[in-house]
């Protein structure tokens, strides 16, 4: 996957969501149908196919099914690539009951932009639903995401924060994502429900993500804020795969993973090269702090080996499709907030 350039959005789906083989040989160990909840998001899809290729590549027949609002459409496309599909409002628990059973569940539902100021929007969606689903799939193995931000700041020179690691979420959001994991570890421990909890650190693909960002202001000539002056990012097709092989880790009480990629990023470093590739002058506002959100992904790591797309690469198929003028989410990931406000 190193040599080429991503023509196109077919291409890019593609490729997000190729399974790699550990996925291919989990989804081939594990029984039962698989169902994706909020799985119209900025993973979901991908996701999803994945979960419908990699089953087919193991010789499983089974159903993905794919569950949201679809507010902004998207069932066709899906449909389209084998994976069925049901509109339904996650936050109505009639609705829920009437939700299929399903042994796999993947559980991406949650809100986070827009949350400054319609606080109470965010806390029901991350800590009502989870309780609406545990009820409904008590006897499912559950994968659940969450996000990094649960830790807080981390010091950037002590290596990311483990999943051992005392939880200091910072702000609203992420004190909402701290209650939605503590609310399915609840369901977990009474109910017996086995439950992988995945804590993603900034997924990205071509589209959306904290190197879109970055690459999308050095273009417009924008300053970049150095107040956040570290992350890690993560290819979204490897973080798809590993989310897919934590089913085979679920556990009561919970196991805990965190996903994203394992290198230390500078993000003064990342723009220098951003720019270099662009050919463009990079222009800064802030300084460096020495604290960040970042996590240790010793526990991925060992488990699942390192992602297959590295940020090399990754860099330099963004720098090659924002120069292009290839479409963008428009979803900003407002990664530099320290304050917890998104």
């Amino acid at each position: 996957m190193s040599a080429f350039t991503i023509e196109n959005e077919d291409q890019l789906d593609d490729l997000l969501s190729e399974p790699t083989p550990e996925v291919v040989a989990a989804l081939g160990r594990l029984s039962g149908d698989i169902l994706v909840l909020g799985v119209a998001g900025k993973m979901g899809p991908s996701l999803a196919r994945m979960a419908r290729r990699a089953s087919d590549a193991a010789g499983i027949q089974r159903r993905v099914i794919g569950v949201a609002r679809f507010s902004a459409g998207g069932q066709e496309a899906l449909e389209a690539y084998g994976v069925e599909t049901i509109q339904c409002d996650l936050h109505d628990e009639g609705a829920v009951v009437r939700l299929p059973e399903a042994e796999n569940v993947i559980y991406m539902v949650g809100r986070k932009f827009g949350s400054t100021g319609e606080e109470y929007q965010t806390w029901a969606t991350n800590c009502y639903v989870p309780a609406l689903i545990c009820r409904k799939y008590r006897h499912s193995r559950i994968a659940a995401f969450s996000t990094g931000n649960v830790y807080g700041l981390a010091q950037a020179d002590g290596g990311g924060s483990c999943e051992s690691d005392s939880l200091a979420p910072v702000g609203e959001y992420a004190m909402s994502a701290l209650g939605r994991e503590r609310l399915f570890e609840y369901f977990s421990r009474s109910q017996g429900t086995p439950l992988a909890i995945v804590r993603l650190n900034y997924a990205c693909e071509l589209r959306y993500g904290v190197l879109v960002d970055l690459a999308q202001r050095i273009q417009a000539g924008e300053p970049v804020d150095l107040s956040m002056g570290y992350l890690n990012t993560i290819w979204q097709g490897d973080a798809n795969a590993m989310t897919l092989c934590a089913l085979e880790h679920v556990a009561s009480p919970p196991w805990t993973v965190n996903v994203t990629g394992p290198e230390l990023l500078s993000v003064r470093s990342i723009c220098e090269r951003l720019g270099e590739l662009l050919d463009k002058l990079v222009r800064y506002t802030g300084i460096e702090s020495d604290t960040a959100i970042l996590s240790n992904v010793s526990r991925a790591t060992e488990l699942w080996g390192t992602p297959r797309i590295g940020v090399d690469q990754l860099l330099t198929w963004i720098v090659d499709w924002v120069g292009r003028g290839g479409r963008s989410l428009g979803k900003p990931t407002h990664f530099e907030s320290r304050d917890g406000k998104f």
